[in-house]
């Protein structure tokens, strides 16, 4: 009988699948088919399947919404780009690759800043001013320095309602440590980060999605580096929130905020409304993606 539901869980082969009906996880395969069509099922796909038999197979994946590499999950709402204070060090290059990754893929960006209570008090006023450039670009922001105070918990919970969220973000960042907190039952493995290579160990070896107050949230695997292949130089400035707020008054249509004259993004940042950080990053990415294209 055909069925329709979520892969929530995909491991050695076989993808559990919430049943949109019974309401229960039903463990299936992919048929063959999809191998010859060099089709793979994503947890976060939307299917249909036959759950006859002891176990069920994969028919057919719905259309996605969209779709990540990095971590494999599809049909996303949200992810929180967990990044850290220190251990390893706050990297505002990374961040903002992953959250031009996001932006690019249609997913709304949510930032939340871990570890910050190993800065001392002069660290972490410099990196607060630099969240709060964040903020002020139009990302929601989270910080624990509170150390995963109740209340800043709750507002994050609060985001998934009714959502399909994605925990990202560098290795050893804290992610496993942080959905941990917020849910004290799901026991993901965490381990401490490596002081030879100030990175993390790979402890989410695979995606899952849980359910966790009215919406579904999975921990990823971290990494250590991402790329921007698939993002072409002119989209590239619309990736950024505040670079869109002001580009509508630049004097020319498609303005790249490089070189072009009466640029209102260059005129905001030199009046301080632009991150410096955000803004030589930008240049950063122009450079390396233009290089891509060249190369390929």
């Amino acid at each position: 009988m055909e069925k329709t539901g979520r892969i929530i869980k995909s491991i050695s082969g076989f993808y559990d699948v919430f049943d949109d009906e019974s309401k229960e996880i039903i463990r299936t395969r992919a048929r063959g088919n999809f191998r010859k069509r060099k089709i793979k099922p994503l947890v976060g796909d939307k299917v249909t399947f036959d759950a006859t038999g002891d176990l069920g197979y994969i028919l057919e994946i719905l259309p996605r919404e969209n779709s990540l590499v990095r971590p494999p999950i599809a049909n996303i709402d949200q992810a929180i780009v967990v990044t850290s204070a220190a251990e390893p060090n706050f990297s505002s290059n990374l961040l903002d690759k992953i959250l031009i990754n996001i932006e690019h893929n249609g997913i709304e960006p949510v930032i939340y800043l871990t570890k910050s209570d190993l800065l001392n008090d002069e660290q972490y006023q410099t990196l607060k001013e630099t969240l709060e450039g964040y903020h002020r670009a139009g990302y929601l922001v989270f910080d624990d320095r509170d150390s995963y105070n109740d209340q800043q918990v709750a507002k994050l919970e609060a985001t998934f309602a009714g959502k399909v969220t994605v925990f990202t973000g560098q290795s050893g960042a804290g992610k496993s440590t942080l959905l941990n907190h917020i849910d004290t039952e799901l026991g993901l493995a965490t381990a401490a980060i490596s002081q030879t290579l100030n990175r993390g160990k790979h402890t989410t070896r695979q995606v899952s999605l849980f359910d966790i107050a009215d919406g579904l949230v999975a921990d990823t695997p971290g990494f250590s580096s991402i790329d921007l292949m698939n993002v072409a130089p002119e989209e590239l400035p619309t990736l950024f929130p505040e670079f869109l707020e002001y580009s509508p008054e630049c004097q020319f249509r498609g303005c790249r905020h490089v070189n072009e004259p009466n640029c209102k993004v260059k005129e905001e940042l030199a009046e301080g409304n632009i991150m410096q950080s955000r803004y030589d990053n930008y240049l950063y990415f122009l450079n390396e993606i233009n290089s891509y294209k060249k190369r390929y």
